[in-house]
């Protein structure tokens, strides 16, 4: 590798700083030294100490003891070749209980000694590797939801027909039995009703949308009714570019996520839900069969301080059939991932006590020249 005429210049030196501040990943240069001689800002927040604090010491002494990187930056530099090592643990009370990250160290040839090293948190990639298992489980309610509106619908309308009649000449007493089958079989088939949602695969209407004014709707509809006794804070950011989606569709989502949070904070007299908006470059997901990848950097949050969700719980919230309501399905959620999943997207949860963040990551519109598609 060798410089370019243009890196030696001040303005070279400083494009060269904005790109690698502009990377989504932490990127530390180790010298042969050992010292960490450069640290781009996702470092110094993976780190959680200034590019000048890493510089004044070596990278030994912000990682967890025998950590297998400081292996890997010996091998890099013994070999001379670049090396990936995957799921590596470097979970200490300085980085957190859970970093569990990807690396890639590669040496620089220009500075001998000097490895580049470039962490990828396991937190996205094993979230998208949940939304796939979640897709998957929305796929099998929908062979469910087809059968069970065949199987059993049909029945059930000839046993509420036949309570009815059991009505008319059974005694006063014996009434509130007809009726409790009515009622029973009036809601096995709102239920049946609502998972053949799932089985519809017809293509819906999608048009470039100014997010906010969705957001703005579904909350104006929730404080005009189950979320009227709680605090309501936005954090928008206007220069978001469009999303391709359906509106109806989308609101459905938000209002569900919402009305979540509205029943996670309950009555406490600090409720509050905030919506947030950000545009965040570098998540990107596979395309089942091909080797394209869509850029996901549409970033939409439902936040709660409420008690969380159970930590047994949280991965497999978005799955059929999981509550922890006491009358709940336990398919709102499974829906709000099959509608994002339709769209292009992901939707994840990080939960922790007062703090629950619902995150729905969307492609942006681009259109194209002549059809307005992606």
């Amino acid at each position: 590798m060798t410089k370019s005429p243009v890196q030696d210049t001040p303005q070279g030196q400083a494009l060269a700083m904005a790109v690698l501040n502009s990377v989504q990943n932490p990127v530390i240069l180790v010298d042969a030294a050992g010292k960490v001689a450069f640290a781009n800002w996702e470092a110094e927040a993976f780190f959680g100490s200034s590019a000048s604090h890493l510089a004044k010491n070596k990278i030994s002494t912000f990682i967890p003891f025998g950590s297998p990187l400081l292996a890997l930056i010996d091998q890099v530099r013994e070999r001379k070749a670049p090396v990936n090592e995957y799921r590596v643990d470097l979970s200490s009370p300085r980085l957190g209980q859970e970093k569990l990250v990807d690396l890639y160290v590669a040496p620089v040839v220009s500075e001998p000694g000097s490895v580049v090293v470039v962490f990828q948190e396991r937190s996205m990639a094993d979230k998208i590797d949940r939304q796939l298992t979640h897709r998957a489980a929305a796929r099998s309610v929908t062979g469910l939801a087809s059968m069970l509106a065949h199987e059993i619908k049909n029945p059930l309308s000839g046993i509420r027909g036949a309570a009815q009649l059991l009505e008319t000449s059974v005694p006063d007493e014996d009434r509130a039995l007809t009726r409790l089958i009515c009622d029973e079989t009036d809601r096995i088939v709102s239920l049946v009703d609502r998972m053949e949602v799932f089985s519809d695969e017809r293509p819906v209407d999608r048009a470039p949308l100014n997010i906010h004014s969705v957001l703005d709707h579904v909350k104006a509809i929730a404080r005009a009714g189950f979320a009227r006794n709680i605090k309501l804070a936005e954090m928008y950011d206007p220069s978001l570019p469009p999303v391709y989606a359906n509106r109806d569709q989308l609101v459905q989502v938000f209002l569900n996520l919402i009305k979540n949070a509205a029943e996670a904070v309950g009555d406490q007299p600090d409720g509050e839900i905030m919506l947030t908006t950000a545009y965040r470059p570098g998540i990107k997901l596979s395309v089942a069969g091909t080797r394209d990848k869509i850029s996901l950097p549409l970033e939409f949050c439902v936040i709660d301080n409420g008690p969380g969700v159970p930590t047994d719980l949280l991965p497999h919230l978005f799955d059929p059939f999981i509550t922890t309501k006491t009358n709940g399905s336990g398919l709102g959620l499974a829906l709000v991932a099959k509608i994002i999943g339709g769209h292009g997207g992901i939707v994840e949860c990080d939960s922790q006590t007062r703090r629950t963040t619902f995150r729905v990551l969307m492609p942006m519109h681009k259109e194209e020249a002549g059809d307005g598609r992606f």
